[in-house]
């Protein structure tokens, strides 16, 4: 598009966040870039451990949210995108984020080989967890008192009540079933 002094005009992008449908934050990143669409998810890789073996995956770093890099005309398009239920609105408006904090989660990934987001929100006394890695791997136990960024608990099935202070970024909530 020319303006009036013959020079072209370029659409102003910035980085949005989209909200994903459940698990489909790589889908969504993938379906972004086949129309053109300038998206990024960050990933990370874990190794997944059933019984029987072990899968080295890459997952996404902020589970439910993808980043686009667009301009508001292009807004339209990556909402009809399948998987996209919307953006992440800050005052009533699609929230901005910054070029250098994009960068900054880019090159941490690169740097940092065992990274992860943990809402310390969720963990509260009462909670049943598992330990993810190191000496107690997989031990279930109780939470008994979250601080800061680590957890005290009482492990189970050890034929005694240990208590132990672990890292919340090295446990996982247990989910009813």
């Amino acid at each position: 598009m020319e303006n009036s002094f013959g020079s072209r005009t370029v659409w102003n992008r910035r980085w949005l966040v989209v909200y994903t449908r459940p698990r489909w934050e790589k889908k969504v990143d993938g379906l972004l870039k086949s129309q053109g669409i300038r998206s990024y998810c960050p990933l990370k890789t874990v190794i997944n451990q059933w019984s029987d073996r072990k899968k080295t995956v890459e997952i996404p770093l902020f589970s439910g949210y993808v980043f686009v890099w667009v301009s508001e005309r292009e807004e339209y398009r990556v909402r009809q995108t399948l998987g996209v239920l919307n953006f992440i609105y800050y005052m009533a408006r699609p929230a901005v984020i910054r070029d250098s904090v994009i960068e900054k989660i880019e090159c941490f990934l690169k740097t940092s080989t065992d990274c992860e987001i943990v809402d310390a929100k969720e963990i509260s006394p009462g909670d049943r967890v598992r330990i993810k890695s190191g000496v107690f791997f997989n031990q279930e136990g109780t939470v008994i008192k979250a601080r800061g960024k680590s957890v005290l608990m009482v492990f189970d099935h050890l034929n005694c009540a240990l208590i132990s202070s672990i890292a919340i970024s090295n446990i996982a909530l247990q989910t009813a079933i």
